[in-house]
């Protein structure tokens, strides 16, 4: 019994070690408020504020839960990529789906059957390939967003491929507006779902989108603010699916522009990813969108993904995320490849 409880304690002092590893000393280990301590320090830096002391109860079991699996993840077999706390590990795997995905693959449209027709890939000649490239560096990227509890990825990762070309084509980088998309789009859901064709189509028929300066980001669906959304900062010809299950396809795609592209999302080590180049076995069932910006190689000849999320800079690297690339699945690493698409402008 003395042996287990000794086990106990010291999978306490790796668990607290990981998440303020400077400030933990033996002594306070044994300080029976110590782990609250923790976890009110993150509730500072994250903002939480719970309604109740009976909330407060239950999301600090989740809290700890989530950090254990973490730490298990990090301590186990290299996988290339780690792990860390973040402004998730206070909610359950059911909640994260529910408010933090928001890429409605049911409601893929018949014209998808579209993205097998190579014929009309506007890139399907494309010859020219260089090893790597990166649109941050080249100013076609604005900086990270967050989408809240909104489940509008789907807004978020269109947006960015618009900004992306527009800046391309015209020079300008311009932050443009997904609440927009999130109040007046009515072909998506708002905050409940939705996907980037319906985003597309709404832009081009309506004339344009508006910046994000003038109809900032709320985080909640609202009523169509039709007097800022009628002062379009940039207008759209239509949309192309990439061939899809076809990663060389959209290497010729982001080559020339950043793409729009779906993925799984909500497996929870993707939900607390933190660096390396993120390589699992993970479903390729659609729940999530995110920007593919680039792509690489790193020095030892492991090629990635650069992708462009919408969960804040504490998620991944400042906000982005590498993926593995060129893999023996079509659909490539989490799906990137099934379901992408870019605007034409």
């Amino acid at each position: 019994m003395a042996s287990h409880y000794a086990s106990y304690i010291t999978l306490f002092l790796i668990i607290l070690g990981v998440i303020f590893p400077s400030q933990v000393s033996s002594s306070q280990i044994f300080s029976q408020g110590y782990i609250k301590n923790t976890h009110e320090k993150w509730l500072t830096e994250h903002g939480r504020v719970y309604k109740d002391a009976a909330e407060k109860k239950m999301r600090f079991r989740i809290f700890k839960r989530n950090v254990q699996l973490i730490e298990a993840f990090n301590r186990g077999e290299d996988k290339g990529f780690k792990l860390a706390v973040n402004r998730f590990a206070d909610i359950t795997d059911d909640e994260f789906r529910k408010f933090h995905v928001g890429f409605n693959s049911s409601m893929i449209a018949t014209s998808f059957a579209m993205s097998t027709n190579k014929n009309t890939f506007k890139y399907a000649n494309v010859k020219d390939v260089p090893p790597a490239i990166d649109w941050r560096e080249k100013g076609a990227v604005t900086p990270v967003k967050n989408q809240g509890e909104c489940s509008c990825c789907y807004a978020f990762s269109a947006v960015a491929a618009i900004e992306g070309i527009t800046q391309i084509t015209q020079g300008n980088l311009i932050s443009l507006s997904e609440q927009q998309i999130v109040d007046c789009d009515k072909q998506d859901h708002g905050c409940n779902r939705g996907y980037m064709e319906y985003v597309y189509n709404f832009i081009q028929q309506n004339n344009g989108i508006t910046s994000e300066s003038y109809y900032p980001y709320k985080g909640t669906q609202g009523w169509c603010q039709y007097d800022l959304a009628n002062y379009p900062a940039t207008k759209i010809t239509g949309f192309q699916f990439v061939p899809k299950n076809s990663e060389a396809d959209l290497l010729k795609a982001v080559v020339n522009q950043p793409v729009s592209t779906g993925i799984c999302g909500s497996d929870y080590r993707f939900r607390f990813y933190s660096s390396g180049i993120y390589n699992v076995e993970c479903s390729t069932d659609l729940d999530h969108a995110v920007t593919a910006v680039g792509y690489g190689t790193t020095s030892d000849g492991i090629k990635y993904w650069i992708v462009k999320n919408s969960w804040g800079t504490n998620w991944g690297d400042n906000g982005f995320g590498y993926l593995l690339r060129d893999i023996a699945n079509p659909q490539g690493t989490c799906g990137i490849a099934a379901y992408a698409t870019f605007p034409t402008i």
